[in-house]
């Protein structure tokens, strides 16, 4: 039975026990904020173990793609270096909601197994924890399995929890006994084979977690009301067991993809244990790859971006093992594509981008690496003899300019016997993401877990519509700090539900409104945010200016009418750019990421280039044509499959109901949206482009405004026109050929300054020379030379060096910015003086910094007052 028969069979076992079967759900989790991919089936359900929605089906199954490359479950650095680790796999699970328990899930597992799949039930054990007395006799009961193959373990290995608080319960694993030739622990005489005793004769193929309880914050456990059942299975390891092959690779699902990268590379999987690392490497990195891309991640210098970037160049330098050294991996995933475009349509859907993004980023990688290798070559010229540590800020400085991942620079410097001060770099990323996060400091939506389920049990809210800006009603849910409360006074900021409101909060990229609340008591409040954490929780972020708000009120809700109209006009132009970008530069273009706001619009989507001046023209005149066309805006909710048969776009990383709100401009574009628009498009009135630029590789970003926005920005270069012709003393017709000419007349002075410039310097090169000092078998000069620009000194240098012919120059001069120095070798004295090293001596008297290669190293400083202590030490250095 091959791969994809196993999941087949699965999905196919669980719909006839009456299970829907829903599609895995996208690999960047929809809502969560705690994860960074998608590592579990159950993610997509964590809503629902937490009680803040409703789950589709009380018995539900599915094959879900998973990454485990970030956090806690990081398998990165073992991929390769056995047959069972991965970064991209499969889980299989059903799934219960309160519907059936330990006795269903263990006895279809059983049949799954031994009848379906046929697996000798003599080779099968069992777990359970160590006080589940009730699953251990179900075991007994169900299957037969004696006493001895019915094992109890402690909350390591048998107990689930999805944080330190919340839903949480006993779980029972399976596990397969491969035989004593599995057990790669033979050499050890003190090991003993055994389940969960760390070899691999014993392996796990399902987990049943059954989730009966929460953990509050002091550790106790209470029952929950519904009880549920989450299961998992890794596709790759079972698949492998079935197949009856020795590990995941050498199951059809891997193999298929590691034939691939035979063909390229003319050598063969099994014969070489060197290759064979790489060999699985390139293959499960390939398959995390493609899905990463076909799930709209695209490479860049953070967070998922870069995780997609790190393994892409991991894969990259483990094809250096089969003599790549031109783009291939990009190949490999065209074989992935092959392999899994059935299960997984999305692959197929994006194979083209696929293949586009992997080669732009492997040949770019080669660049990168050309270059990254020359500073980490400059970077251990400066080592002393006897140093065997790289600082770590050099580490991060490769990590965060050339994109070279820590564990790289590492494997670069293992064979020189160098390691990286890891504390060094951690102190250093560490004190980028506190900017990062100050930058981001007060943007957070807050947690609002508790506020979010006292709401659902007094009814949840609703939105009360998009032309609303006015709406009475009452306060069911307040929250200081993500804790409840039941009333708050003057000063405090709270977060506030109620029943109804006109309040859009925020999501699909349009920010939430603002505005106030007015009690029938007297309180007043001003909504600065509007946020959505769940789909019928609308949270209201107030401050109380006056008065006293309690759960219960009666309460008048007005929004800003005039910023919610910015926004609307925003949001409708957002779809029309989509619509024309799509028209003008082909349907590979996919929204990567949106915000709308009251002040403009900005929209990041795929495409491989910058556009032109002529591109953009013509997208900006096409918007603003459908604009004055005055095309009817309409929305139509019905079921999602409908949807996207009728032409509407859907976006990756978005969460969609059953049934979705679809927003018809005319003819001209129809997307997935719960925002707020226009009521035609005439009520836009202008859009202007404001900008084109990269976002990340492969993703560019416009920004854009409309209304009285883009009204406003003509207003200002028609202001900034007429200063610059009063300026130029001309008609605003005449300033360009007017700065023309001015511009010509700065060019040919420039030519006369430079040629005078030569001139001089050529003076000075030769009073230079005259003023050196003559060492033992080699001429130093070593002067100051005030006055000569930092950016001409190293031409001023390389100058004097040629002229001494053997020796040392060392040249300072006092600079608008502080103090410049620069030092040069000639190439037979470098193994006696090191540039770089002398610089580094010499910055620091005028409280500068360097470095440099052997023969030529530049610093900066900022206390002339030291330049003449530099050049008694260099008199001392070379004397």
């Amino acid at each position: 039975m091959r791969g994809s028969e196993v999941r087949r069979s699965f999905l196919d076992f669980f719909a006839r026990k009456g299970h829907l079967i829903v599609p895995s759900s996208s690999l960047v989790p929809v809502g969560d904020p705690t994860l960074m991919f998608t590592n579990a089936g159950m993610v997509q359900f964590k809503d629902v173990f937490l009680g803040v929605a409703e789950p589709p089906h009380p018995r539900v199954a599915n094959s879900q793609k998973c990454l485990r490359i970030s956090g806690k479950h990081n398998d990165l650095e073992e991929v390769g270096r056995d047959t069972y680790h991965h970064t991209f796999f499969e889980m299989l699970g059903n799934w219960s909601f309160g519907d059936y328990y330990k006795a269903e899930a263990i006895e279809w597992a059983w049949e799954l197994l031994t009848k379906e799949w046929g697996l000798p039930a003599a080779r099968l054990y069992a777990t359970v924890f160590r006080t589940d007395d009730e699953a251990a006799g179900l075991w007994r009961k169900i299957t037969g399995l004696p006493a001895e193959r019915i094992l109890r373990f402690d909350e390591k290995d048998n107990f689930w929890e999805m944080g330190e608080t919340g839903p949480c319960g006993p779980c029972s694993e399976i596990h397969i006994d491969r035989g004593e030739r599995a057990c790669d622990r033979r050499d050890d005489p003190k090991h003993r084979c055994g389940v969960n005793a760390g070899c691999a004769r014993f392996i796990e193929i399902w987990n049943l977690v059954f989730i009966q309880y929460t953990r509050d914050e002091s550790g106790a456990l209470h029952n929950l009301p519904d009880r549920h059942v989450d299961t998992g299975m890794g596709l790759e390891r079972i698949a492998a067991v079935l197949e009856g092959v020795e590990g995941n690779y050498d199951g059809s699902l891997l193999r298929s993809i590691i034939a691939a990268a035979e063909q390229l590379s003319g050598r063969r999987y099994g014969r070489d244990p060197e290759a064979d690392v790489s060999f699985r490497v390139v293959a499960d990195h390939a398959r995390a790859v493609a899905f990463m891309i076909a799930d709209g991640i695209e490479p860049s210098n953070e967070g998922r971006g870069y995780v997609l970037r790190r393994i892409l160049r991991r894969a990259a330098r483990h094809g250096k093992v089969f003599g790549f050294d031109q783009p291939f991996l990009y190949r490999v995933c065209g074989a992935v594509i092959e392999t899994m475009g059935d299960a997984y349509p999305e692959l197929r859907e994006r194979a083209e981008r696929i293949a586009e993004v992997v080669r732009g980023e492997e040949e770019r990688f080669q660049v990168t690496l050309d270059r990254g290798l020359v500073h980490l070559r400059e970077a251990l010229e400066r080592l002393g003899p006897d140093e065997k540590v790289l600082p770590g800020e050099v580490a991060f400085r490769l990590y965060d300019t050339y994109g070279f991942p820590l564990d790289m620079t590492e494997d670069i410097l293992r064979s020189r016997g160098i390691r990286v001060d890891r504390e060094g770099f951690e102190a250093a990323l560490a004190e980028q993401r506190e900017r990062a996060r100050e930058a981001q400091a007060g943007k957070g939506a807050g947690d609002f877990t508790l506020l979010v389920a006292t709401a659902r049990e007094r009814g949840g809210s609703r939105f009360a519509g998009s032309f609303v800006d006015s709406w009475e009603s009452r306060v069911i849910a307040l929250a200081r700090g993500g804790q409840p409360v039941d009333r708050a006074g003057e000063g405090e900021v709270l977060d506030l539900v109620v029943e109804e409101t006109p309040f859009y909060g925020e999501s699909g990229g349009q920010v939430g409104d603002s505005g106030e609340i007015v009690s029938a008591a007297g309180a007043n409040l001003r909504v600065f945010d509007t946020q959505k954490p769940a789909p019928d929780v609308i949270v209201h972020r107030a401050r109380v200016v006056r008065g006293e708000i309690a759960v219960g009120d009666e309460v008048t809700l007005r929004i800003d009418s005039p910023r919610r109209q910015a926004i609307r006009l925003n949001h409708s132009s957002t779809h029309l750019l989509h619509a024309a970008l799509r028209a003008n530069l082909g349907t590979g273009v996919q929204q990567a990421g949106s915000l709308v706001d009251d002040a403009h619009l900005r929209f990041d989507f795929t495409h491989p280039r910058a556009l032109s001046d002529a591109e953009l023209e013509r997208i900006e005149d096409e918007v603003n044509e459908v604009v004055r066309a005055n095309l009817p805006v309409t929305t139509e909710e019905m079921p999602y499959q409908q949807a996207i048969a009728a032409g509407a776009l859907a976006f990756f990383g978005d969460k969609y109901g059953d049934v979705v709100r679809v927003v018809r401009m005319g003819d001209y574009s129809v997307e997935l949206c719960g925002g707020t628009h226009v009521r035609q498009t005439g009520d836009i009135g202008l859009v202007r482009l404001v900008s084109e630029s990269s976002v990340a590789a492969g993703v560019r970003r416009i920004e854009a405004v409309s209304g009285a926005g883009a009204l406003e920005r003509v207003r200002r270069r028609d202001e900034l026109l007429r200063e610059i012709s009063r300026l130029l003393r001309t008609s605003e017709e005449q300033s360009l050929e007017r700065i023309e000419r001015l511009l010509a007349a700065v060019r040919e002075l420039e030519k006369r300054i430079e040629a005078l410039e030569q001139k001089q310097s050529g003076s000075l090169v030769e009073r230079l020379v005259a003023g050196g000092k003559q060492f033992d078998g080699y001429r130093a000069v070593i002067a100051r030379v005030d006055g000569v620009e930092a950016k001409a000194m190293r031409a001023l240098c390389d100058q004097v060096r040629e002229r001494i012919g053997s020796g040392v120059v060392v040249l300072a001069a006092e600079v608008p910015s502080g103090v410049a120095l620069t030092v040069a070798v000639t190439s037979d004295l470098t193994e006696r003086f090191h540039a770089g090293r002398i610089i580094q001596e010499l910055a620091p008297l005028v409280a500068g910094r360097g470095g440099g290669k052997p023969e030529l190293a530049q610093a900066g400083g900022k206390n002339p007052a030291g330049i003449p202590a530099v050049l008694e030490k260099a008199n001392e250095l070379l004397g």
